[in-house]
């Protein structure tokens, strides 16, 4: 790859609705097009925008002409104005056939020609989206940096007035260093009337909002069949929203509220409304709010057709199939859903890949429709003319109350599954001779306390350059200060006896609230429930006693602030090989200031659980031509780039199923290799400027 190359599809993440022409990289660069490149709109002034833009540049990249153009009338039905929805199956088609496109490229500069051309002519969202599936999944765009979407698209995490402030800084105040960072402020979409509300900071975080929209990238449910068809897709779909369950429903009781009910009748009234005030990108318009006590609809729009009779209907199925233990695909043939893979066959049957599910004609589509039933409550016939609500987006979803709701009803129809599965027994869960005798997470403070965490607000920085489209082209950094909860990094350290020779073992690393909203004990199946992955890692035991270090920050469920909000441009990115390469690739995983719940100002207790498992039962034996893999950290949640899940046991495990003991606290007593102790959170409620 020519630097010119990288430079150039490094570029067209930036500014996503200017025309392809235009200067980009802070008005350091323009791309060169061919005259056939140009859009009807501009073909007649090609010279004049092409001189205009070429003025004052430092580099000019040339792209070189299409060996033939493509046919794109599989993407009209899209307009440049529309919505683009991952829930929409029409939407969903039209993707896939845009990354098969962009996959079929020859090679590398045929591709950089292939999505220069295409950029302008498509619906922007649904360029950007094809267009990072294909950088993430082409053999010779390894090097290519994926740009978070909320810098791409700023607009849908941010409050509108901080971008009107963006561009008037920019506008202003030329020297960079003398801008004041626009401030985005809290609390914003309701106030303190509104119970959920207390909840704001986790549903509308930028970090928790752009991770759901990188899964989504990185696993698609449409396309060729080498991109959707990775290990354990459907499983790690039903485990990461899971999770994101887990922590939602911990952070309620830290908030004194009560777990989430799940949204099981779509014809009832839906209590909680919710108002978004952010911009939908591509059209300048408010996403549609959702008032309180919406009652639910069947939706007959010319972009969505679907009756809540029939999701109704594939609910009904895929509860029978759980009972009967098989699910039937479309010749007939009965499946048996086994507690090694009828997880992953639920979960590409209930998100509905239409490559991967079994008999999408039957089981239908029962995730992805729930999403569009209820973002078009507002407007189900289209006689408004509105477009959906934020449930309709992967970038924005998780910001509604009801998304959890929706994702807790689905997420019961999996641990349907799960409950009917024989409890682990000793040989699952015991590691002969390995005894854990001691377990501890402490702060790095020399007075600290073992076993009490910090938490507290930050106010962090990232830059919306990329995203400002029609601003000021030479325009440096435009900083949005943002507040956001955030952790102090901690050790875990663990004392291990091995009783035998040398083994390795894996460590799973979980916190389990120990108390509900009215501070009464939890059972151990609400506990399971519950818990949170925290880390899981190999460890090697010699013979004797073994103490074992880790840091909070190398988590394999999170990643770095600065992988989430990382700043546009090769000034900042580093400059070892290996840093280098995790900066460019690892953008999916949990975001690490919320890798703790926030507790509660007087502390908060939970269970901290260790577990230190038989690797030679865990052990997954990779493919010997895979590259090496720099996105390791946040393999829980995200997989490896190009390889096997890299845990054997079932997602979860071991709190993924039902346990033999009655509390935590006799379940580790029984097994010498598990250990627990109290972890204390505190929640200090000041803001602390990120250094």
């Amino acid at each position: 790859m020519t630097n010119t190359d990288l430079k150039a599809l490094e570029l067209l993440f930036q500014r996503p609705l200017e025309p392809v022409f235009t200067t980009r990289d802070q008005g350091k660069t323009v791309l060169e097009l061919p005259d056939s490149f140009y859009t009807d709109r501009y073909r007649n002034d090609a010279d004049d925008v092409s001189n205009r833009f070429s003025q004052n540049v430092e580099l000019k990249i040339p792209i070189q002409e299409l060996a033939r153009k493509p046919n794109l009338d599989f993407a009209k039905k899209l307009t440049l104005k529309n919505q683009f929805s991952l829930f929409n199956s029409n939407h969903q088609e039209i993707a896939g056939k845009l990354i098969q496109l962009f996959l079929d490229a020859p090679n590398l500069k045929q591709f950089v020609s292939l999505a220069a051309f295409t950029k302008d002519r498509l619906n922007p969202v649904l360029f950007q989206y094809a267009y990072a599936v294909a950088i993430a999944h082409r053999e010779d765009t390894r090097e290519v940096p994926i740009t978070n979407i909320s810098q791409v698209f700023p607009g849908n995490f941010v409050e509108p007035s901080a971008l009107k402030d963006a561009r008037q800084e920019a506008s202003v105040i030329a020297d960079t260093g003398n801008r004041v960072h626009v401030d985005i402020p809290r609390n914003y979409t309701a106030s303190d009337r509104e119970d959920e509300q207390r909840l704001a900071y986790f549903r509308e975080d930028i970090g928790v909002n752009s991770h759901h929209w990188h899964w989504h990238l990185v696993y698609p449910a449409s396309g060729p069949v080498a991109v959707v068809n990775k290990d354990r897709r459907g499983e790690l779909f039903y485990y990461m929203h899971h999770q994101i369950l887990a922590r939602y429903n911990t952070e309620r009781f830290c908030n004194n509220l009560k777990r989430v009910q799940p949204l099981s009748n779509l014809r009832g009234e839906i209590p909680e409304g919710y108002f978004p005030k952010i911009l939908s990108s591509v059209n300048n318009r408010t996403y549609p709010s959702r008032i309180s006590n919406q009652l639910l609809r069947d939706v007959d729009r010319p972009d969505a057709s679907i009756e809540i009779a029939e999701v109704e209907r594939w609910r009904d199925r895929v509860l029978a199939s759980i009972d009967q233990g098989f699910v039937e695909n479309s010749s007939g043939q009965r499946i048996p859903l086994d507690e090694v893979t009828g997880i992953d066959i639920l979960g590409n049957l209930i998100e509905a890949s239409s490559t991967l599910s079994v008999n999408s004609q039957y089981y239908g589509n029962l995730h992805n429709q729930g999403h569009t039933i209820i973002s078009f409550a507002h407007d189900p016939d289209f006689r408004h003319l509105e477009e959906f609500g934020v449930m309709g987006d992967v970038t924005t979803a998780m910001r509604d109350p009801v998304f959890y709701r929706w994702h807790t009803f689905v997420d019961n129809i999996f641990n349907k599954f799960k409950t009917l599965l024989s409890p682990y027994n000793a040989s699952q869960l015991g590691f002969d001779g390995i005894s854990v005798d001691y377990i501890e997470a402490k702060l790095g403070a020399s007075n600290a306390q073992a076993n009490t965490l910090l938490t507290y607000w930050q106010k962090s920085s990232a830059d919306l350059a990329a995203g400002l489209d029609f601003g000021p082209s030479a325009d440096g950094n435009i900083f949005a200060s943002f507040t956001h909860l955030q952790n102090a990094p901690f050790t875990y350290t663990f004392n291990v006896t091995n009783n035998g020779a040398k083994r390795t073992g894996t460590c799973r690393i979980f916190i389990c609230p120990k108390v509900d909203e009215r501070n009464q004990p939890l059972r151990l199946e609400e506990q399971r429930l519950l818990a949170i992955e925290m880390d899981k890692f190999t460890c090697e035991l010699l013979p004797g006693e073994n103490t074992i270090r880790r840091e909070s920050s190398d988590s394999s469920v999170a990643i770095p602030f600065e992988r989430s909000f990382r700043p546009i441009g090769a000034a900042y990115q580093p400059k070892g090989a290996d840093e280098l390469a995790r900066f460019r690739f690892c953008g999916c995983g949990w975001p690490q200031h919320l890798l703790l719940p926030k507790g509660k100002p007087q502390g908060m207790l939970f269970d901290l659980f260790v577990m230190i498992s038989d690797y030679s039962q865990d052990a997954v034996q990779q493919p010997t031509n895979t590259p090496n893999d720099a996105c390791s950290t946040a393999y829980s949640f995200c997989g490896l780039k190009d390889k096997l899940y890299p845990d054997k046991r079932t997602m979860g495990f071991p709190f993924d199923r039902r346990l033999p003991n009655p509390s935590l606290a006799e379940l580790t007593g029984a097994f010498s290799n598990m250990a627990k102790t109290d972890l204390k959170i505190v929640f200090s409620d000041r803001v602390v400027d990120k250094a």
